[in-house]
């Protein structure tokens, strides 16, 4: 599942409520993106990467309603397999997939992405955006890195320290919903000791905060406000909605989602 944050990032699977869980992705179903990006940057990152043999193998981890999954089918003309957890996110790809004319391109796998039962060296690239952080930057790292053939490219975005001197503010919200995020720099050294060659990095543009994702999704909290006043947890997860979208607006400088492009080293 991509893009949890705020209350639902420091809360496990077992410590939610049902009803928490339930409010959660009644605030985030439906939307185009579960993180900050688009088609464009997508595009952008599986360029950056270089070509892909024909017959490519693809394994998009945390695909959410997988925009990102329909690109990288669509570029590549390579089967994706679609990883998330969350059986409607799922269904909403297969669906977009058959608009598109890309259904025999996608494999939905209804998976915990940190127990994937796949064959070793069985992908040419790994995808995630805005995922990893549920299992921590490196480890998901080193998680992952064994399904990727020798020489394999993987694209991750992650949530990123990008200023020497974050606002007290920003410290402060994300010191309690993600204290391990870190900079471009430990970023860039976990992948190193997790066996990657880091290609490049690039920061995502403010753009790709509102376009798909916070415009969307302060548009689907402002229409279920009045039904919140009756559901304390749908009001719950409206409020850490708010909180998240009213700090990137006062400060987009101190953090952001940085694309860090990897190439699987020799063992």
């Amino acid at each position: 599942m991509a893009g949890r944050r705020g209350l639902m990032a420091r809360m496990s699977d077992s410590e939610m409520s049902e009803g928490l869980y339930r409010a959660f992705f009644r605030v985030h179903d439906g939307l185009p993106r579960q993180s900050p990006g688009s088609d464009e940057f997508t595009r952008e990152a599986l360029r950056r990467l270089g070509p892909f043999p024909e017959g490519a193998r693809v394994l998009d981890l945390g695909c959410g309603p997988g925009a990102h999954s329909l690109v990288l089918a669509e570029a590549l003309r390579a089967q994706v397999t679609a990883v998330d957890r969350h059986g409607p996110y799922l269904a909403a790809l297969e669906r977009r997939a058959a608009e598109r004319g890309l259904g025999h391109l996608i494999r939905p796998v209804q998976a915990d992405f940190a127990a994937l039962e796949e064959r070793p060296g069985s992908y040419d690239l790994l995808w995630c955006e805005g995922a990893i952080y549920l299992l921590g930057f490196a480890a998901g790292l080193a998680t992952w890195r064994p399904l990727l053939r020798p020489g394999g490219r993987m694209a991750v975005t992650e949530l990123t320290w990008i200023s020497e001197a974050p606002s007290p503010e920003a410290r402060a919200f994300w010191g309690e919903a993600y204290p391990a995020m870190g900079t471009i720099a430990s970023n860039t050294a976990a992948a190193g000791g997790a066996g990657f060659e880091v290609l490049e990095t690039f920061v995502l543009p403010q753009q790709a905060w509102w376009d798909e994702y916070y415009g969307p999704l302060r548009r689907r909290v402002d229409a279920l406000r009045a039904e919140a006043e009756a559901d304390p947890d749908l009001a719950a997860a409206i409020r850490e909605a708010d909180r998240e979208i009213g700090l990137y607006e006062r400060d987009p400088h101190s953090y952001s989602y940085v694309v860090y492009l990897l190439r699987n080293r020799p063992r």
